[in-house]
């Protein structure tokens, strides 16, 4: 793109990427053996779905459908950055202020494309984690299985062979596999919910920067379009020249600054949550209720 200024060239770190480095670059771009589109898609949860320990087979095929999604977005964000550029050279033969802003315009589409590009890296740690679970489970389903034929193994005896002796080897065996058993269900259920926080803390914090950042891009967008001017004119008429270059740079300038300064503890939005609200509404009340009380006693005493 023939950009007057450019946000990308020799970028410096951001104050979030200082804050809490990037994530490695998500797997999801290399090593593509069925390519994009939705068949490989559906090839891949199908098969996701019906290989594998059964225990592990809903969260695989789920680790499968997110690893679907991030290859869509990485398509979206290759085809956003191709529209960048074609708006700008669109623009470029057009009258002086919309070609200037559509090719500032151009400057901040290409940083939508980039944005989730980078987004995807950060989803990737949610889907990872995500797939630390599948593992374990996947692990806990052998000593499942163990039990399972173990207990089978004495019914089957103890309807041939009552007085069999292989009984009370076996059942030694059951109770050790049930205390095995045991120990690998805490593990399942400890990590279950450790890696489950985790991974959707992962996710949520990529959301919650990519819409901010957005945001902010969207609004600098906004300004960019009032430098252009659109007041009808009559034939022949002739419009003022156009002067904004230097007020169009400073806006990707801006927005730049914008960018590189955001972290979370700047963030615009702050969650509120009601039924904290309501919960202290309850207290207060029921204090309120005890003193009322309290004043009634002290009254007829």
């Amino acid at each position: 793109m023939h950009r007057t200024y450019s946000m990308r060239n020799n970028r410096a770190p951001t104050a979030q990427q200082i804050a809490t480095p990037p994530p490695p670059p998500s797997s999801t771009k290399t090593g593509r053996f069925f390519g994009k589109g939705s068949l490989s898609h559906n090839l891949r949860r199908s098969a996701a779905g019906s290989f594998g320990p059964e225990m592990s087979r809903k969260l695989a095929q789920l680790v499968k459908m997110e690893k679907n999604v991030m290859r869509s977005i990485e398509l979206v964000s290759s085809e956003r950055r191709e529209v960048a550029k074609q708006l700008s050279l669109w623009g470029e033969d057009c009258d002086d202020d919309v070609s200037d802003v559509t090719d500032k315009l151009g400057v901040l589409i290409y940083e939508i494309g980039e944005l989730e590009d980078q987004f995807i890296d950060r989803y990737d740690q949610y889907r990872v984690t995500l797939k630390s679970v599948r593992n374990i489970e996947a692990s806990v389903q052998p000593s499942r299985e163990r039990k399972q034929k173990i207990t089978d193994s004495i019914a089957q005896l103890k309807y041939k062979d009552p007085n069999s002796p292989k009984i009370v080897v076996l059942e030694q065996e059951l109770v050790r596999a049930e205390a095995e058993s045991l120990v690998a269900e805490a593990q399942l259920s400890n990590i279950t919910r450790e890696k489950l926080k985790a991974a959707f803390a992962y996710q949520f914090d990529a959301l919650r920067e990519h819409s901010e950042k957005l945001a902010l891009i969207a609004n600098y967008g906004l300004s960019l379009l009032d430098l252009i001017d659109d007041q009808p004119v009559t034939p022949g008429e002739t419009r003022a020249a156009y002067d904004g270059y230097e007020s169009s740079k400073q806006i990707i300038i801006d927005c730049e600054n914008a960018l590189a300064n955001w972290t979370f503890e700047s963030a615009a939005v702050k969650p509120t949550l009601s039924m904290t609200e309501k919960f202290d509404l309850e207290d207060g009340a029921a204090e309120a209720a005890e003193e009322e009380w309290a004043d009634k006693e002290v009254l007829a005493e």
